[in-house]
């Protein structure tokens, strides 16, 4: 298993030239790169994933969907099922987003669904966790957490194995507060014990709370962190290129 993934979700972002652009200047950038001990990832929106995936043949990068339904198929316009995500050439899809808990009200009962679904595909979910900045302030991070962690106790270890856990602190995202290597260190640690102690499995955490090339280093140097999960900066070739560096030092 590779020591970092490095996840780019460029969220409701980039047209398809757009696209192209950015995918062809990530590929020059990590031609010359030692990708071993690192995995790629990019997460464009729906409309990018076929084009995206004709740009990353014979490319060590992966695709990854940003989000799906759970059912296999039928009348739930605007949604995508788990064959299409497959069929676009993903192999990851990211789920309960704090985005998409927010806005569209995902819960724990619908995420369940998603990750069953996943599962049963064969993708590689990505399961985001993390609290806002009152529940941190009301020092219920732990709480909020396990709430939302304790749906993996309904399914079994070797599904299990191929999930990954993104840790969001949403007050840490495009408000300009920063999470501190503390912060982090504990949050990352109680969800490594959480998954060890319950699965013993040691899986890939990685962090959501807006890294980019200037703390990436501090960030990915912390224990238990596995990776990112990058969102502004994974469009921008030079910050996105630039952590991915960073993780390859760092591994070695």
């Amino acid at each position: 298993m590779s020591k970092y993934l490095i996840a780019g979700n460029w969220k409701m972002n980039l047209l398809q030239n757009e696209a192209i652009k950015l995918i062809e200047d990530i590929n020059f950038g990590i031609s010359s790169l030692n990708l071993s001990s690192v995995e790629v990832l990019v997460c464009p929106p729906y409309t990018d994933l076929h084009i995206a995936n004709e740009k990353l043949i014979n490319s060590p990068i992966q695709l990854g969907a940003q989000n799906m339904h759970f059912m296999t198929k039928g009348a739930y316009t605007g949604e995508i099922s788990p064959a299409m995500v497959i069929d676009a050439g993903c192999k990851y899809v990211i789920l309960g987003h704090s985005e998409r808990r927010q806005y569209f009200k995902e819960d724990n009962e619908i995420l369940i669904k998603k990750l069953k679904s996943a599962f049963d595909a064969n993708i590689n979910p990505i399961l985001c966790i993390g609290e806002t900045l009152k529940e941190r302030e009301l020092k219920e991070t732990t709480n909020v957490l396990f709430n939302q962690i304790s749906i993996l106790n309904l399914f079994e270890k070797e599904n299990l194995e191929k999930l990954t856990i993104a840790y969001e602190p949403i007050w840490a995202i495009g408000t300009g507060i920063n999470a501190t290597k503390e912060q982090i260190e504990e949050v990352h640690l109680w969800i490594n014990n959480f998954v060890y102690s319950h699965f013993g499995l040691n899986i890939k955490i990685l962090y959501g709370g807006s890294m980019n090339a200037t703390n990436a280093e501090e960030i990915l140097s912390t224990e238990n962190v596995s990776g990112g999960l990058i969102g502004g900066a994974s469009l921008k070739s030079e910050q996105f290129l630039s952590i991915i560096q960073t993780a390859i030092s760092l591994s070695q």
